[in-house]
């Protein structure tokens, strides 16, 4: 049984995303960004550490050794003086400056040029995440099309990764050369992919990918692993593939993110299902849906299952580095609740996990959309800023009694969470799911295009 305390963590949302020609800012919509006192806000909830941006794009916009400090420099020491370790983000579902972007062969380069920066600047900072979720950002941006540069094929999804993850590695090497003991805290998105018995090849294929950034990390992605062909089919050298067993990068910790929507189901029968969940692979058309509104025996596989997966897949210590569901104040309390509940299940069956991360402490803002247009759709977070000053919500009280390992007690909590009542299911499927596994190598083309995930990463499922 795991010995470590599980701890609860914070975290802003801090999306820098290039749309087109402009950018989504998080931090400046929630204004963050003009109110250094919301960290004795977060110090007065009793967080001790909190995934924290000084982003690449924010701090050199212009070129790669100009360097604006004046923000960071208000904020981090701030921090250190209210006793709250930052775990230091350099991109957030961002490209990089306007002079790069992710498929370009400067990107790697010129992040690890920027953490070196902030290394340098800030030499007591101990946890970073270079890049967050390079698989989800690379699928996103490069395979579906919704993000910069807005390419849909498998040849940039791949640079795309790979660009990312490079960057983490060069990043970290020169953050260590300033502080040897820093370490990496790598998100990811952990989900999983469901579906009927003729899909079942799509499924596998997707749910061996979602493990790709972390086994690229780790060095484990070897000529017998599954992507090692895909990888090489569209475009990665041999040579830069053989880098990663020769100097891999594995995390200090795995940082899985996980929402409502990060579970899939597929099925070939659109007819039961919306049209904004048809999708296909280019070989056949099918539904993609979030496998929580589905019924007919499909069966999350839920947060304790999915970390004891990571666990056992990688034997390195784990942490949900964002929890977050967009409904209502109660609602969000019971996510909040089962998401604490779940990690310490997976902690009595054995599994290393050290934290769970309440997400978007200020809100979010056009999350519904994949931040690809401004309709100023806000969700609350654990402070709600649509007035002057940020107001607690009804999760505030439960981040406080977690932060200080007490026990919650509200009559919320009485009733279960909406995912978990019959209410949840809008669809049957066309015939009962096929058992999940994962094969050794995925069928060609087993790849899934953008029209429905056009929800997948959202941040409510209400």
């Amino acid at each position: 049984m795991n010995q470590h305390q599980l701890e609860l963590w914070g975290g802003i949302e801090c999306s820098h995303c290039r749309v087109g020609e402009g950018y989504s800012d998080q931090l400046t919509r929630s204004g963050h960004w003009h109110r250094p006192t919301d960290l004795d806000l977060l110090a007065g909830l009793g967080l001790k550490t909190l995934r924290y941006p000084v982003l690449w794009e924010h701090t050199s916009p212009e070129t790669p050794d100009t360097c604006d400090w004046t923000w960071a420099d208000e904020r981090l020491p701030r921090l250190r003086e209210l006793g709250i370790n930052p775990i230091v983000g350099l991109v957030h579902h961002g490209s990089g400056p306007r002079y790069t972007a992710l498929p370009e062969d400067n990107f790697a380069g010129g992040l690890a040029r920027h953490a070196a920066h902030v290394a340098r600047r800030f030499p007591w900072l101990t946890h970073f995440t270079p890049v967050n979720e390079p698989l989800t950002t690379a699928r996103f941006s490069a395979l579906y099309g919704h993000w910069y540069p807005h390419t849909r094929d498998d040849r940039t999804f791949v640079r795309a990764l790979l660009n990312q993850l490079d960057a983490t590695r060069r990043a970290m090497r020169a953050i260590r050369e300033i502080i040897p003991h820093a370490q990496l805290v790598q998100t990811e998105d952990l989900a999983q992919v469901h579906s009927t018995p003729a899909l079942r090849y799509q499924a596998d294929f997707e749910n061996q990918r979602r493990w790709l950034s972390f086994d690229l990390l780790c060095g484990h992605v070897t000529p017998a692993h599954p992507f090692w062909g895909y990888l090489l089919q569209h475009g990665a050298a041999e040579a830069e593939l053989q880098s990663w067993l020769t100097d891999p990068c594995p995390p200090d910790m795995l940082g899985l993110n996980h929402y409502l929507t990060s579970e899939r189901f597929l099925d070939e029968a659109t007819h039961h299902y919306w049209p904004c969940h048809r999708s296909g692979n280019g070989r056949e058309g099918y539904s993609d849906v979030e496998a929580v509104r589905v019924g007919g025996g499909v069966e999350l596989a839920g947060v304790t299952s999915l970390l004891l997966q990571a666990w056992q897949r990688y034997q390195l210590p784990v942490a949900i580095t964002e929890a977050h569901l967009n409904c209502t104040r109660e609602e969000q309390v019971r996510w909040l609740h089962y998401v604490w509940e779940s990690a310490r299940a997976a902690q009595e069956q054995g599994a290393d996990v050290r934290a769970v991360t309440v997400w978007s402490l200020f809100g979010a803002f056009d999350w519904v959309s994949l931040l690809t247009r401004d309709v100023g759709h806000y969700e609350t977070g654990v402070f709600d800023v649509r007035s002057r000053q940020p107001r607690p919500t009804l999760l505030a009280r439960l981040v406080r009694s977690l932060a200080h390992q007490k026990p919650f007690h509200h009559p919320v909590l009485q009733s279960l969470g909406w995912w978990q009542r019959p209410g949840r299911v809008h669809f049957q499927p066309s015939s009962a799911p096929a058992p999940s596994r994962e094969t050794k190598a995925p069928k060609a083309p087993g790849r899934d295009q953008p029209a429905a995930r056009a929800n997948e990463k959202l941040k409510h499922a209400a």
